[in-house]
């Protein structure tokens, strides 16, 4: 019920003043003895109708948001235009492309969101009780993780755990950061520290930087690999987007210089790109130390360890600090710290490379 005195504002003042959290019946007193003297209102929503309000927000789009939903458009359309009318608002701006909510439209969303969460919740307490991991587990993984990392535990994880459907997606941090706050993820694999607001970060562990030198570059010859050895250097770099990228910059100084006078300029999405053009004799790259694992003999050569101060970066499993599926996220970090090589567990002597994600 939602009680607003019969003052100067009209009934539709009442609905303004939702509190989503309870869901189904909303309660707001407002501490009004005097209940005849106030317009009253029950308003009845359902978690299906804050599921797809949450959809459309997260799609900006109707029809894209019904697909992903499982459901026609119209009946989701139907649903949304019902809910609007219970509440009295307009949640959507429909006039614009892509779809965005209106400024009452964007509290409701938000509060949508912690209600959904919730309701997670209390799944996950039920099937916590009964000792065994079940449902969909989603996961993000930087691409300069993923071809290296989830080979070594997958298959260990969905045979230990039959009942957890896993489902894992190839995406740049700040795709995950965004996807863990609009709640379309449970957890991300990626580096860190992140220092980024409502998402806590678990490390897993700590992985070396190397270089990959091909025999034509001056620095193939040396004996032992340094930091200042890579002051200005033109090296193989991803594109931007990648944080592995903004680490390799970082350690290298100020690239721009140097890359104006070269004759070729090549920024790849992917190592193993940037791998083949060192294996053919030209220029040099940083790696993960993942990366160099499966380098054939022919190649084993090209690597190069740093010695002294060894540059690492930390790679964590994230997620939202009100998260969910805590036995299946704990789970998740054991097989990975169970599959790296022992090595790379301890960040002894080693000096990590942070970043700031765009």
């Amino acid at each position: 019920m939602i009680y607003c005195q019969k003052k100067e504002q009209d009934k539709t003042t009442a609905r303004f003043i939702i509190n989503l959290i309870d869901c189904f019946y909303i309660f707001i007193d407002n501490d009004y003895k005097n209940k005849e003297n106030c317009y009253i209102y029950e308003v009845l929503m359902t978690l299906t109708q804050l599921a797809y309000i949450v959809a459309v927000d997260t799609h900006r789009h109707f029809a894209t948001a019904a697909e992903r939903s499982h459901v026609t458009q119209p009946t989701l359309s139907m649903q949304i235009q019902k809910l609007e009318e219970e509440l009295g608002v307009i949640i959507f701006d429909r006039s614009r492309q892509p779809v965005v909510p209106t400024s009452i439209g964007r509290k409701v969303v938000d509060q949508a969101r912690v209600v959904l969460r919730e309701s997670e919740r209390l799944r996950d307490i039920l099937k916590e009780e009964s000792d065994r991991l079940t449902g969909d587990f989603r996961v993000g993984v930087i691409p300069t993780v993923a071809p290296y990392l989830l080979p070594l535990f997958v298959r260990r994880f969905t045979d230990t755990y039959p009942d957890v459907r896993l489902i894992i997606e190839e995406l740049q941090t700040q795709q995950i950061i965004t996807r863990l706050r609009n709640d379309t993820l449970d957890a991300g694999i990626l580096a860190t520290p992140l220092h980024a607001t409502g998402i806590d970060e678990e490390p897993l562990y700590y992985e070396p930087f190397v270089g990959y030198i091909a025999q034509s570059h001056p620095l193939f010859g040396h004996s032992e690999l340094h930091l200042h050895d890579l002051k200005d250097l033109n090296i193989w770099l991803l594109n931007e987007g990648h944080c592995f990228r903004e680490q390799a910059l970082r350690l290298c100084g100020n690239r721009k210089e140097t890359a104006a006078s070269a004759s070729l300029l090549f920024e790849s999405g992917n190592l193993e790109t940037l791998k083949r053009l060192v294996e053919q004799n030209d220029g040099m790259t940083l790696l993960p130390w993942l990366a160099v694992r499966t380098v054939t003999d022919e190649h084993r050569g090209l690597v190069h360890e740093f010695t002294g101060k060894v540059p690492t970066r930390e790679i964590s499993i994230v997620y939202n600090r009100a998260y969910l599926k805590r036995s299946i996220i704990e789970a998740f970090a054991r097989e990975i710290s169970n599959a790296v090589p022992p090595e790379l567990l301890s960040e002894k002597d080693r000096f990590i490379v942070e970043f700031t994600p765009e």
